[in-house]
């Protein structure tokens, strides 16, 4: 019966998968919070404007 049996896990592999996932979301979260800060001020300094259009 090939392909019915479960694969036991590893400590460190899961512990090395659970810190690359942890250190995944924090980098998300902690981009995506300092775009919001600085990046209304990047893109006024970039293109002079709020970044709309040319209205």
């Amino acid at each position: 019966m090939a392909g019915l049996t479960v694969p036991s896990w590893d400590p460190v592999a899961a512990r090395l998968i659970g810190t690359v996932l942890l250190e995944a979301i924090v980098l998300y979260v902690g981009y995506a919070g300092l775009e919001r800060l600085v990046g209304p001020a990047i893109l006024n300094a970039l293109v002079g404007g709020d970044g709309v259009g040319s209205e």
